[in-house]
């Protein structure tokens, strides 16, 4: 057997998938329409390169095994005990999303003439998001600290639950069964997996944990690896698509303790077999039919776009946020990626129209490039259509911020010349360092302090913290000091003549506004709508700094600890 050819093939359009990869990045494109147009431009169909596989079949096998680690990736990344935890406003705000762009996109299928299994497909098509797509945009915009980001992610985490109970109905329907018994018996089949799998998910992680016991990597890898494969045939042996197979088998060694050490593994493995499934696909593209659904295509994108803006002003709406998170939102969800092209190779499995995959294939391309540039210009686009109130009014309140008394960590008003002159963001920034500092230190120690006038407090130091650990908020910064326990300090003065008598009152402060900080950046903890950011977010480098400093102070995750329970 002579894969020399077949070998150089890959070789030369994965180097060129890096050089276009990188000219994507600086304009914020993400991979996945990189890949697509690597497989097109390789593909017989376009002729641009002297190219062929001589053994094609191999790279579909490899393209499987992209989509099974892209779904089970999926799975392992998805929290059910704050699904479940927060499941009515989930629900509500996710549901709505999806019940909106469902419904028209399904009344729209029909309008296009191809057939009612056809119409399933291109509603489902038209009517989710691309959660890896829309995750890796929230990092690189630096929004994870907004408002909105717990809405949007829930969206994603309920169009998540959505896919698996959809792909399952779908694979019966696609399956060309008429009579009603068989099909009764094959959804049954299907959701007594899901439910088997979800409950193993939610109850299940310490037994599950038991068999991941070693500490060598290479058997660590090959077991998770194993078993998301042979989930993957065993949910396509049941009816349910080998992806949701793998989606469910990484639902469930998510709940494991071991859930960060095989994310680390399995994420690059993804990224390498994902590349894989979108480059195939780019290779099936005839671009000689997209003439044929160019019209179908550019009215999807159309209605996109509109039942976005709808839906995403409705669920900010629903979530009491202003129109500003809802326009952040409505940008951000308009990526489609994955779960289309998915679809789209199913139904080309199943016999279906042959125009839905061009149709798919094209109209990914175009939502997955114009996506992120709407994300990027979100909030341009946000000033051009709200106005100039909203710039007023921030005006407005930074004045009043630097007119009135300034408030630091659980202390009373500045009230000396030096301490009314420091910045609102500068007093931001060292209160994160602390935050950062006091959660690294490993100590147990308490919180206390207040805001000293021309830095008295904090050149005092440890006046608050007294035999504890403590941290000593004053004009001139703050400071972090000692681990040994915690007790009572002593009293300190603010230039206002506060006194407070019980640094734990200072502690509680500290907590509450590390709380904030907790609830904006890690989604489905304490008040969805609070946290410090507002509309627009935070100082990106305080984000980073307590994100950090959580992530540091986390051995293992909140759903693995309740998992081994």
């Amino acid at each position: 057997m002579h894969l020399g050819p077949d070998l150089l093939v890959l070789g030369v359009l994965f180097v060129l998938a890096y050089v276009l990869g990188r000219l994507g990045k600086q304009i914020g494109l993400p991979a996945i329409p990189i890949y697509m147009v690597v497989g097109l431009l390789a593909s017989p169909y376009f002729g641009w390169f002297p190219i062929d596989f001589v053994h094609g079949e191999y790279i579909e096998l490899i393209a499987v095994f992209g989509l099974i680690l892209l779904l089970f990736n999926l799975g392992l990344e998805f929290d059910l005990d704050e699904f479940v935890g927060n499941a009515g406003k989930l629900i509500v705000s996710g549901g709505s999303y999806i019940a909106i762009n469902m419904v028209v996109g399904f009344a729209f299928g029909f309008l296009v003439g191809w057939g009612t299994r056809e119409a399933l497909i291109i509603a489902g098509i038209t009517a989710t998001s691309s959660s890896a797509i829309v995750t890796k945009l929230l990092i690189e915009l630096n929004r994870l600290a907004n408002r909105e980001t717990p809405m949007i992610l829930g969206v994603t985490v309920v169009e998540d639950v959505f896919i698996a109970i959809y792909l399952a109905i779908v694979s019966v329907v696609l399956s060309g069964e008429t009579e009603i018994w068989p099909v009764v018996g094959k959804l049954g089949i299907s959701f007594l997996f899901l439910v088997v799998m979800f409950t193993a998910a939610r109850w299940g992680g310490r037994f599950v944990s038991r068999i991941f016991r070693t500490k060598d990597d290479e058997l660590f890898t090959i077991l998770f690896f194993g078993l998301a494969i042979m989930f993957g045939g065993l949910g396509e042996i049941l009816g349910v698509t080998d992806a949701i197979g793998a989606f469910l088998i990484g639902l469930v060694l998510g709940a494991t303790r071991y859930r960060n050490r095989i994310e680390h593994i399995a994420i690059p493995l993804r990224d390498v077999f994902g590349a894989f499934f979108f480059l195939n696909f780019g290779l099936g593209l005839d671009p000689s039919k997209f003439p044929d659904v160019i019209v179908p295509v550019l009215a999807a994108v159309g209605m996109t776009v509109a039942l976005n803006i709808v839906a995403g002003q409705f669920v900010a709406w629903l979530n009491g946020l202003g129109p500003q998170a809802g326009i952040n939102t409505t940008a951000i969800l308009q990526n489609r990626g994955e779960f289309a092209l998915i679809l789209a190779t199913l139904a080309l499995g199943a016999g279906l129209d042959e125009r839905i995959q061009p149709f798919a294939g094209l109209y990914v391309l175009i939502m997955a490039i114009m996506g992120p540039i709407l994300a990027v210009n979100s909030e341009r686009i946000g000033s051009a259509v709200l106005g100039t109130k909203r710039k007023k009014a921030r005006a407005a309140a930074a004045a009043l911020a630097g007119a009135g008394s300034g408030a630091s960590l659980g202390a009373g008003p500045v009230g000396s010349a030096a301490g009314a002159g420091r910045a609102t963001g500068d007093l931001e920034r060292d209160e994160a360092i602390a935050l950062m500092e006091a959660a690294t230190a490993g100590g147990g120690g308490t919180a206390g302090g207040g805001a000293g006038g021309g830095g008295a407090a904090g050149s005092a130091g440890g006046a608050g913290g007294g035999a504890g650990g403590g941290i000593e908020v004053g004009a001139s910064g703050v400071t972090a000091a000692g681990s040994a326990g915690r007790a009572s300090g002593t009293a300190v003065e603010s230039a206002g003549d506060v006194q407070f008598d019980d640094d734990r009152a200072a502690a509680n402060a500290v907590d509450s506004d590390y709380d904030d900080y907790d609830t904006s950046l890690r989604p489905g903890r304490g008040d969805r709508d609070g946290g410090r950011s507002g509309d627009g977010g935070g100082d990106p480098e305080i984000d980073r700094l307590i994100e950090q400093a959580m992530l540091q102070s986390d051995d293992e995750t909140p759903r693995a600890r309740d998992g081994e329970q």
